[in-house]
């Protein structure tokens, strides 16, 4: 029986139990069916009856165990003279959340092991290697110093090998081990803000960044901050906001936001005062942006299509944030790391292309195409504007000036595009410093 099967609470479980059983389970089944933990852990959250309390620490145990997963398994396994025993049902995702809370999370040893010990006694697969199970946490909890020094002296243990190459050979290795390191950080948390940035800075105890975005200091919940209910503001990363300064939307303009949802950028655009066209595949998706629309107040049409295919008088701009690997976001989902691959880097550039080539049927001669992606793969940024380029001699690259973006030349590469990495962005603490990894390109038509 698959470890999510056994998430529910009941009223004889211990204290503790349920959010552990849980987060036990959202690993089990991220990695076997390779599907986002966000989603995994909405999905079975409901069910699972827990209190705010213990739903968050479910999800800090499980995100935890993606974020250092390489290191887990690399301490679990040198520990493990036979490997992991096969047929042993939810074992191995019960000892790597367990291990998460035992090296990283500040949990109680004997907690961590004894509930352990309690959810593997659950399952008669698990049941027979409790002994094994008890004896290698208990080692880990000894052995933890040593294991951590050895997981800081090699950057890339948290990294899977082809994203420790792709990087190496993009960036550099010492680029490389810096992206490698910031992803082990807690990520900041950003908001754009419709307007007063300052003001909202000062009183949310946020830091204003140059690029006109807020990240706070707080760990409150988003929804109890001020502003929120008003709609005075929303959740953004600061490199994912930069797209939409790209772009330069005046008010009165047609905006068309190729692959819109949740909405971030559209709120960027309406609230300049654009005339927004918002696009997407998805009808859930959308529902969502929609929703983040009416709270902050702001207008833009929604269309539900497939943008590859999609008609439409053309416009004063578009916007394209493609589908991709995502590998820009590993700090705030590190899932990612463990969940995507070469070959779904390699499929989605297909489909990006042929959006690419979709939205520049959608500019109007003298408009301007803005196409980014979350991704540090230059196969999905670089590359596809480059393919693009040679595609459709029409349009020319529109080289990004620093002070478009807050004097931040060092996200500017050689060809005046936008590529952020996650070490850049410095900060007052590491929690509060980087942002994601995201390529952006300005292209005008003629």
């Amino acid at each position: 029986m698959p470890a999510s099967e056994q998430a529910n609470a009941t009223p004889s479980d211990a204290p503790g139990l349920p959010a552990r059983r849980l987060a036990a389970s959202v690993v089990d089944e991220v990695l076997r069916a390779r599907v986002s933990l966000d989603e995994t852990l909405e999905r079975l959250l409901p069910a699972a009856g827990l209190e705010p309390a213990d739903a968050a620490l479910a999800r800090a145990i499980a995100i935890t165990a993606f974020r250092r997963l390489g290191t887990i398994q690399h301490a679990i396994d040198e520990r493990l003279d036979r490997g992991s025993p096969r047929n042993s049902g939810p074992f191995e995702p019960i000892l790597t959340a367990a291990a998460a809370q035992i090296l990283f999370l500040d949990v109680p040893d004997h907690a961590a092991v004894d509930i352990a010990i309690r959810q593997l006694h659950e399952d008669p697969r698990s049941a027979r290697y409790v002994a094994l199970g008890n004896a290698l946490l208990r080692r880990l909890a000894r052995e933890r110093e040593a294991v951590l020094a050895e997981a800081q002296a090699d950057p890339f243990r948290d990294v899977p090998e082809w994203l420790a190459e792709s990087w190496s050979a993009a960036y550099g290795e010492e680029a490389a081990r810096a992206i490698a390191l910031s992803h082990r950080e807690e990520p900041p948390l950003d908001i754009s803000v419709k307007a007063d940035a300052a003001g909202w800075a000062q009183k949310l105890d946020g830091v204003l960044l140059p690029t006109g975005s807020i990240r706070l200091r707080s760990r409150q919940s988003i929804t109890d901050l001020p502003g929120f209910a008003d709609g005075a503001w929303w959740v953004q990363d600061a490199a994912a906001a930069l797209p939409v300064r790209l772009i330069a939307p005046a008010p009165g303009e047609r905006i068309a936001d190729i692959c819109a949802a949740p909405g971030g950028k559209t709120a960027q655009l309406a609230a300049a005062g654009a005339s927004v066209t918002a696009l997407d595949r998805s009808a859930p998706r959308l529902k969502r942006l929609k929703a983040n629309l009416a709270r902050l107040g702001l207008e833009a049409e929604i269309v539900t299509a497939d943008a590859t295919t999609w008609k439409a008088e053309p416009f004063d701009a578009v916007l394209l944030d493609a589908p991709c690997s995502a590998t820009g976001t590993i700090r705030r989902h590190p899932d990612v790391a463990w969940t995507k691959s070469e070959e779904d880097r390699d499929r989605l550039g297909a489909l990006q292309a042929r959006l690419l080539d979709g939205a520049a049927a959608l500019v109007k001669p003298g408009g301007r195409l803005v196409y980014c992606t979350c991704s540090l793969e230059p196969q999905e940024g670089e590359a596809q504007v480059e393919a693009f380029l040679a595609r459709h001699p029409q349009f020319h690259r529109s080289p990004v000036s620093a002070h478009e973006i807050g004097d931040l030349a060092v996200a500017i590469d050689a060809r005046g595009d936008i590529r952020t990495l996650p070490p850049q962005l410095p900060g007052e603490t590491p929690r509060l410093s980087g942002w994601a990894g995201f390529y952006a390109s300005r292209l005008i038509r003629l």
